[in-house]
């Protein structure tokens, strides 16, 4: 994982895409948000969640723009998951819920 953060900040570089971190949080979101279009269309708006795809490229720009946003937080992406997997695997042993909260 920390080859592909590399990769996009090179990238970035290369092609002198500067912008701010919080233009780059924004760019994130907005890309999630495709994401979420992709499903939610695909599955007629949950009347057919069989139905449900997301584009593959979708999750790609999802991915560049996770891996920017941690680049500009000095943040290594490959550590990041990895805690984060420890959390949840210890969330689940100490309640069964992976979850941060309750649920409805």
């Amino acid at each position: 994982m920390k080859r592909h953060q590399d990769q996009v900040a090179e990238f970035m570089e290369e092609h002198e895409l500067g912008g701010t971190t919080a233009f780059r949080v924004l760019d994130l979101v907005s890309e999630v948000g495709e994401v979420a279009k992709d499903a939610t269309k695909t599955a007629e708006y949950g009347e057919r969640e069989e139905e449900l795809e997301v584009k593959k490229d979708e999750i790609g720009d999802v991915l560049f723009s996770l891996f920017a946003v941690a680049d500009d937080l000095d943040i290594d992406a490959e550590e990041a998951f990895n805690e984060a997997l420890e959390k949840y695997e210890k969330r689940i042993d100490e309640g069964g819920d992976p979850g941060s909260g309750s649920h409805s």
